[in-house]
């Protein structure tokens, strides 16, 4: 599982590829793009393995380019449903008057064009699992024919009148808050409960700096094994930047850059000057510096609301000894959007306290 965890000792400045080395027993292919040694990667690692080998639905949350997908399909090769299909829609990305369609098929006839019977996503995912990526998109229309999908299991073809059984396991993902789509009425509260049984938060890539150097010599192994080229050497200043930089489009932004960088350069160094100027410069892109304001020290808005918003949230939960339904009371919130911001930040109870 820990595939890519390098020796504590090792620094982000004098890592090689070479030095990328297996520790403990070989893992799973299913964590094989999986990089991170970050106390919140190996958290979800765990999580991975506990819940892979249950039907429970997972809410997977996390910005975009945190490998959602990634881990959807982790969960589903380390379950007993691997050898089945693992079926993904996006539900942002499908136009909404195609997505009943294209999750429940439809028979002949149902539609200008419809000129033979197909089946849908659910259908096809009977046996495995489906990852319904972007699900805070959906239409409420379509959200109540999900709900039954969840509730009892079987669906109708557009169409048709022909009621269909299918065993999928759902795995939803979405960046956006859904409870606080709930309280706008835009999400459906009952759908909500039902997928929130087990959620997972993914972290930002720029919460897990110290993952970075691994994702970046993986990515030059990756891209120089496809490209037939040598792998890169990273020069200490280059990581340096790499590990400065706020990465807000996460882990896809990162490969991407690599790519780019792997295919276009000739040699075997990267170095500062191969860097896009907004990561030498440390730039935010123009739709965050909205987001953000630094003082004098670098400590930019947005974290110093999260640092306060956790020591609130901690004094809250010591003042009521941990009694979670007692500290969103006092905390004028609910309790569901306590629990998660506690997943968030990682909190602990004192293990004296326990």
């Amino acid at each position: 599982m820990d595939r890519y965890l390098g020796k504590n000792s090792m620094s982000s400045s004098n890592l090689t590829p070479n030095k990328i080395i297996p520790i403990g027993p070989t893992p799973s292919p299913a964590f094989k793009d999986i990089i991170g040694q970050s106390p919140s990667m190996k958290k979800i690692f765990r999580m991975v393995e506990k819940v892979a080998g249950s039907d429970t639905t997972i809410l997977l949350n996390g910005e975009t380019g945190t490998g959602k997908g990634v881990i959807a399909r982790a969960i589903h090769e380390c379950s007993p449903r691997r050898g089945k299909p693992l079926v993904q829609i996006n539900c942002g990305a499908t136009p909404e008057g195609l997505l009943e369609s294209e999750f429940f098929g439809y028979r002949r006839g149902a539609f200008t064009g419809a000129v033979s019977d197909k089946p849908g996503k659910f259908e096809i995912a009977n046996g495995g699992t489906i990852f319904l990526d972007e699900i805070g998109d959906m239409s409420t229309d379509l959200q109540v024919k999900v709900l039954r999908v969840l509730e009892e299991g079987e669906f109708e073809r557009v169409g048709g009148r022909e009621t269909i059984k299918v065993d999928a396991r759902i795995i939803a993902a979405t960046h956006r808050d859904l409870e606080e789509e709930v309280q706008k009425g835009h999400f459906r509260e009952d759908l909500f409960y039902r997928l929130y049984v087990i959620p997972i938060m993914l972290p930002a890539l720029r919460e897990r700096k110290n993952d970075i150097p691994f994702l970046v010599h993986h990515f030059l192994e990756e891209f120089a094994r496809k490209n037939q080229k040598r792998i890169m050497n990273v020069a200490p200043d280059a990581m340096q930047l790499l590990m400065s930089y706020p990465w807000y489009g996460n882990v896809r932004e990162l490969k991407n850059l690599i790519e780019r960088i792997v295919v276009l350069k000739d040699g075997d160094a990267l170095g500062v000057e191969d860097l896009p100027e907004k990561v030498r410069l440390g730039e935010m892109p123009v739709g965050r510096r909205r987001d953000a304001a630094e003082g004098e020290e670098g400590i930019s808005f947005q974290t110093a609301v999260s640092e306060f918003e956790k020591a609130l949230i901690l004094s809250a939960l010591e003042k009521t000894n941990w009694v979670k339904n007692r500290a969103a009371d006092l905390l004028q919130i609910k309790r569901t959007t306590l629990v998660e911001k506690i997943k968030r930040y990682q909190l602990e109870k004192p293990a004296g306290d326990l």
